[in-house]
């Protein structure tokens, strides 16, 4: 507890002493000629704004809102539904991954475009929540005290009242978990779906209509109110998970669905399975867009999708946008995913070499992670330009913050009694991380690469839509001011089925390397 809490101290040391280099460095205009206002300088706009940031959080709070308890409800539903059946559960697979891969800028222009009013805010704070808290509830019952389970069935009870008296509430802690992961989620969708376009009011939409003014303290303050309402929503949930459940700990979540029984050994059915998981997420899509009405014209199902690359007279054309805007985005979400990974693993390492300076990096990790992409990116124009070291610098943002909390949590489970062992034969700390703890740590890894995959591109994609003009989060935003229907969907869901093609190709190099070292996979 000492140390904790020395951890502690050393962080708000770190944090003050930060505020007070930024106002020396702001006060004297140092960086980018004076792109980073000091603090100062911030409040003073804030106070001037005043009158305009009500209605401006109010609708963002209230979509926020609706998201979060929309996307919740649907969320724990569906994960109470796939941990008592397993075969939903491998079923709504690929439905699930999706929404997870799912990068939030390639819908928002869709959802503007095909819903009205507070809707496109609604559902992409909806979305933004439902994966987190769908595994959180899924884990939670599924790792229930099976003694507890037997104790019921033995006194004749149902499958329902174990449902109810033993896995419910053991899922609290972990659905509790997942809330306060969710919670900034819905924050961001909700922001993003007001830069996609439609209404007045919005942090989103005031951040928007404030990009091309000259003043850089605005956007701060923007971009630091943003933050803060994430945070809240963040710290609120941790502390009602301390109310409730007092001295007990979640670190983070596992990224990965555990499976409820074997699966099924008949190959037919298993492909049977297989093929309707892949083409589920498809009609659905088809579906939503019949049960719409949206005209014809702006609304694309997969048929038309595929119509307007492969068998339109203008065909050859989008598909050579398309592999071009590729040819610039891939190469710097690679880039960027394994700079976030490397930095995430050594600063895990960190946590065992040296705690507490990792306690005091924290509170700096912790803004870069509640601080919503699209209040980030405008800030970071201001200080690094427009160029490649720009989406570099998002995508390790925000891609670091995530996997290091995993591999973290990896790293302090391996037993110290196996950690000991190079020690006792004269090992030094370095021969201990290298022969024991890394090896112990590789499924958290893979997790952790899991969780960075989707999060790289969307960072690499907003990086394109606001500042650098490249890639395919410019050509969405090209093709929105065209009225090119065809493309912003071809965009969407290109990058949909890229994130899962990743995801899924993480998985199965996972299954083989842990398989050859005899170690188990939770995917």
């Amino acid at each position: 507890m000492a140390g904790e809490g020395a951890g502690r101290h050393a962080g708000l040391r770190n944090a003050v002493i930060l505020l007070l280099v930024w106002e020396l460095v702001g006060q004297l205009g140092i960086v980018a000629g004076g792109a980073l206002p000091p603090p100062s300088d911030i409040l003073i706009r804030l106070w001037q704004d005043r009158a305009d940031y009500p209605r401006h959080i109010g609708a963002t709070l209230w979509a926020s809102a609706l998201g979060f308890v929309i996307g919740n409800v649907v969320a724990i539903a569906g994960g109470i539904l796939f941990a008592m059946s397993p075969l939903m559960l491998r079923l709504f697979r690929g439905i699930n991954i999706a929404a997870f891969a799912l990068p939030p800028i390639a819908i928002a222009p869709i959802l503007a475009l095909t819903l009205s009013g507070m809707a496109p805010r609604i559902t992409l704070a909806a979305l933004g929540v439902y994966f987190v808290t769908m595994t959180a509830t899924v884990i939670g019952i599924s790792q229930a005290d099976s003694r507890a389970q037997d104790v019921i069935r033995a006194y004749g009870g149902t499958r329902w009242k174990v449902l109810r008296l033993v896995q419910l509430r053991s899922a609290v802690p972990s659905i509790l978990a997942g809330l306060r992961v969710a919670a900034p989620n819905a924050v961001l969708g909700a922001i993003l779906a007001e830069f996609g376009g439609g209404g007045r009011w919005g942090l989103g939409t005031y951040l928007l209509g404030s990009l091309g003014r000259a003043e850089p303290d605005r956007l701060w303050g923007i971009g630091l109110v943003a933050t803060v309402i994430a945070g809240l929503s963040y710290a609120g949930f941790a502390v009602l998970s301390h109310r409730m459940l007092g001295a007990t700990k979640a670190v983070t979540l596992n990224t990965a669905v555990p499976a409820g029984q074997p699966r099924p050994g008949h190959v037919a059915e298993r492909i049977a399975v297989a093929l309707v998981a892949i083409t589920l997420p498809f009609t659905i899509w088809w579906a939503l867009i019949r049960l719409s009405g949206a005209p014809a014209m702006i609304a694309k199902t997969p048929v038309d999708v595929f119509t307007y690359l492969f068998l339109s007279p203008a065909s050859s054309t989008a598909q050579a946008k398309l592999l071009a805007a590729l040819g610039q985005t891939l190469p710097i979400t690679f880039a960027g995913m394994a700079a976030g990974l490397g930095f995430a693993f050594l600063l895990a390492i960190g946590t065992k070499l040296s705690p507490r300076a990792t306690q005091a990096f924290m509170p700096i990790a912790l803004v870069t992670q509640t601080m919503p992409l699209v209040a980030l990116t405008p800030l970071l124009v201001l200080i690094l330009g427009r160029g490649t070291s720009l989406t570099l610098w998002i995508t390790i943002s925000v891609t670091f913050f995530p996997a290091f909390v995993t591999l973290a949590q990896g790293i302090s489970l391996v037993p110290r009694s196996a950690e000991e062992l190079p020690r006792v034969y004269g090992g030094s700390r370095w021969q201990e991380l290298r022969l024991v703890t890394i090896p112990a740590s590789l499924p958290y890894l893979f997790a952790a690469t899991r969780l960075t995959v989707p999060r790289a591109l969307l960072g690499v994609m907003i990086a394109e839509w606001l500042a650098t003009g490249r890639g395919i989060g410019n050509l969405l935003n090209q093709s929105r001011g065209y009225l090119d229907y065809g493309m912003i969907w071809s965009v969407a869901a290109v990058s949909v089925i890229l994130s899962v093609v990743f995801f899924q190709i993480v998985v199965v190099v996972e299954r083989r390397v842990l398989a050859r070292l005899g170690m188990t996979t939770s995917e």
